[in-house]
């Protein structure tokens, strides 16, 4: 994961730093309280920068100089986060193991983002869905409660994502299976003896099949960091795209921004991984049938293109018995996921008051069970 430093804009009337305001359209400061409103895109200049790059193009590298830019980057010694730094700055720390580190020499060219989804939840309201999600968790470590309890700061983090497009036609061949019924006549057990009787049993008849399916893709989402679990970000579904705007610093006031690890090509392969998903349902709702077997589809690509997004995370980080735990707010919906430690304790507890209860329930069924004679009024 490559994560630039906290953006920093001084205040016009005191020249402490300004914070975009999750949910609104301005940032503020929290010093003295002055507003400064994000200026409006023009409708035209909003269209142009959600219009997506030809795939092609990006995969050879040869998209225009303005869809890239230069980056100086270091990777964490200690988590192997990327760290991508801003302006003359040379030192800073990993805002996921919060290990110092110092900016590497080198820079290299990297394809910007188009636009992202600002903000709409703010640290307390993220917080609150955290602690909540948090609270809900069975056999959590008492420490982990009190975490939630510290009012420990959350960052925000504009994590990088690739959407795809694509028109697809596939071809396919399979099987489809039709059930029927036959009557045969079976051995079964009752109270101990053995009887005939007569019962349906479901067959299946199948027939070949082939044909072919269409699909047009839009926005096919790819978390494009490699540093976090890709279940933690796929599972922060749903977003809501529409809410897109085009990428402009002033949201990123206050906050920190991801560089991608994951590049075009694999966020590609990825995407048609998604699709191909997509593709065999379509294929089995084509076959019909009551049952259906997927032999093989050829798919055909055109069409193809993709933008580089920006979606809003709120994330917190959590050390338990020497590991680390990392938990993730969508910034737009309040979803959480994370990961989670356990408690050895309370389960060991926990087996052992089952096995009690389940002890005590048997006695009091037959105290006979534990060599124990019957009392006369149980008798």
């Amino acid at each position: 994961m490559a994560v630039t430093e906290a953006n920093h804009w001084p205040c016009a009337q005191c020249g402490a730093d300004l914070r975009y305001a999750a949910g609104q359209t301005e940032l503020k400061c929290d010093h003295c309280g002055f507003v400064q409103a994000i200026p409006a895109k023009a409708p035209r200049q909003k269209a142009q920068a959600l219009i997506e790059h030809p795939l092609a193009k990006g995969l050879s590298d040869d998209l225009p100089a303005a869809a890239t830019e230069e980056v100086r980057s270091t990777s964490c010694p200690n988590c192997g986060a990327v760290v991508e730094f801003q302006g003359a700055n040379h030192a800073s720390q990993c805002p996921f193991c919060a290990t110092p580190v110092v900016v590497d020499t080198g820079s290299h060219r990297r394809i910007k983002p188009q636009a992202l989804v600002p903000f709409a939840l703010t640290e307390s309201q993220a917080r609150t869905a955290l602690k909540g999600w948090l609270g809900s968790l069975w056999f959590a470590p008492n420490s982990l409660l009190e975490f939630t309890r510290a009012g420990r700061t959350m960052d925000g983090v504009y994590a990088p994502f690739w959407t795809y497009d694509a028109d697809t036609d596939s071809r396919y061949t399979g099987q489809r299976g039709e059930y029927y019924y036959v009557t045969e006549t079976v051995n079964v057990t009752v109270n101990g003896k053995t009887e005939r009787r007569q019962q349906q049993v479901r067959k299946t008849r199948w027939h070949a099949a082939s044909g072919r399916v269409s699909r047009d893709f839009d926005d096919v989402l790819v978390m494009a960091s490699s540093s976090l679990p890709a279940r933690l970000g796929n599972d922060l579904t749903p977003w809501d795209l529409s809410q897109l705007q085009p990428y402009s610093a002033d949201y990123l006031a206050g906050f920190q921004a991801e560089g991608y690890t994951v590049g075009l090509a694999d966020g590609w392969g990825r995407a048609q991984a998604v699709m191909a998903g997509v593709i065999e349902n379509d294929v089995r709702r084509d076959i019909g049938g009551d049952e259906q077997r997927v032999d093989q589809v050829d798919t055909d690509y055109s069409a193809e293109t993709f933008k580089h997004i920006l979606l809003p995370i709120w994330m917190a980080a959590y050390k338990y018995s020497g590991k680390s735990y990392r938990f993730m707010v969508n910034g737009q919906t309040g979803e959480v996921q994370g990961e989670r430690p356990y408690s050895w304790w309370k389960i060991s507890f926990a087996v052992l008051g089952a096995v009690v209860l389940g002890l005590g329930a048997a006695y009091l069924y037959d105290p006979s069970i534990f060599g124990a004679s019957v009392p006369d009024w149980m008798d």
